[in-house]
């Protein structure tokens, strides 16, 4: 069979134009797609690039707590060193004035053998003049004894207070009084470890004062009442050498 060549040529052109527009459908599909790839990977960078502003805020925000901690914690640590010096400072001051507080508080002592509370004041003018005794300053050492037992009555140091005072008048030939403050002495604590020694200083007075018939029944007390003592003995003695 013949074709007519005008057919055939239509045919072609016809062709032609089918398999352009066939190619040029292609093409436009093709930008299309790499048009929406391009759209979605630009989404996609804004999301990143919103992401990590998000992020940066995010971090920087922490950073200012974190700042904002170390400068409380700072402060905290200031305020924590400036409490525990004050309170170290509070604790020396209560223990300076617990320890001046304890220089006036009472305190147990024990004097020949008896103990008892006494303030420190007592125990201090009470040492002084038993210091004073012992420098042999006998009249001065009768005051301070005198005067202790006029101020503290009541004291534990009384008693042996009498029999230190007793002493220094015998000393200073104050030969009454000091009969007077050893029979006080026998009368408060008729069984003190100084009694018989007090006792035994009645009886000398005595003798001194020349009243033999009182020395005489004063010694014989001294046996009778304080039987193996040193007072007892030198009483014994004394009466031996009184028949």
């Amino acid at each position: 069979m013949t074709l007519n060549p005008s057919f055939s040529l239509r045919a072609v052109v016809l062709a032609a134009g089918v398999l352009l527009s066939a190619g040029a459908h292609a093409a436009l599909f093709e930008d299309t797609d790499a048009r929406r790839a391009i759209l979605d990977l630009r989404e996609r960078v804004e999301r990143q690039g919103e992401e990590i502003q998000n992020f940066q805020r995010s971090l920087l925000e922490q950073q200012n707590q974190f700042e904002a901690l170390r400068e409380e914690t700072a402060r905290l640590r200031g305020e924590k060193e400036e409490l525990t010096q004050e309170l170290r400072r509070q604790q020396e001051l209560s223990q300076g004035v617990d320890d001046r507080l304890k220089k006036f508080e009472p305190t147990k002592v024990k004097v020949d053998g008896v103990e008892f509370v006494a303030d420190p004041a007592e125990t201090k003018a009470y040492e002084d003049a038993l210091a004073i005794f012992r420098k042999g300053e006998f009249g001065a050492a009768s005051t301070a004894f005198n005067d202790f037992i006029k101020r503290n009555p009541k004291s534990g140091y009384v008693v042996p207070s009498l029999f230190w005072v007793g002493n220094a008048q015998y000393a200073n030939r104050d030969y009454n009084n000091a009969i007077k403050n050893f029979n006080t002495l026998l009368s408060k604590a008729p069984n003190h470890m100084r009694s018989a020694d007090a006792m035994l200083s009645v009886a000398n007075c005595q003798l001194e004062l020349k009243d033999i018939k009182a020395a005489r029944k004063t010694l014989g007390d001294v046996v009778k009442t304080y039987p193996h003592t040193e007072a007892a003995s030198a009483a014994s003695e004394r009466l031996a050498k009184l028949k």
